[in-house]
């Protein structure tokens, strides 16, 4: 199991599998929702994601004409885990509190679309759009 929370720790969450993949989006959504390259995440299935405390600090904003939405902290604004599709969640990488050696970059996505100052230098897979299998 691995637990994480929000910077203020009003949000706390388990995932009741230990990840292995972090996904990079480099996109320009995520990058003006970081103010960074991009977000890292780990997908989860939903029924291995729980919330502990706080699900009700949880707030959503859906991006008009996108099919984009962010969840944050209503309280110190932290980006949190979302809703990734119809079977799965994802949970930004860097809340992750428990320790784990299995975490690894995999899968750069939206490669094609990244900032001209951001340079991929790891080993994880380039998909210049989505990410497949």
């Amino acid at each position: 199991m691995v637990e994480g929370c929000c910077n203020c720790s009003s949000v706390t969450f388990a995932i009741d599998i230990d990840p292995k993949d972090i996904f990079v989006c480099h996109c320009s959504i995520c990058r003006r929702w970081t103010g960074n390259n991009g977000v890292a995440v780990v997908i989860v299935p939903k029924d291995k994601f729980r919330w502990i405390t706080g699900e009700d600090q949880v707030a959503c904003w859906t991006k008009p004409n996108a099919d984009w939405q962010s969840w944050f902290c209503r309280t110190c604004g932290s980006a949190l885990p979302g809703v990734n599709d119809d079977t799965n969640m994802f949970v930004p990488a860097g809340l992750i509190e428990t320790s784990t050696t299995n975490l690894r970059v995999a899968h750069h996505i939206w490669a094609g679309s990244k900032a001209s100052w951001d340079e991929i230098s790891d080993d994880g897979k380039i998909h210049l759009e989505s990410f497949q299998n």
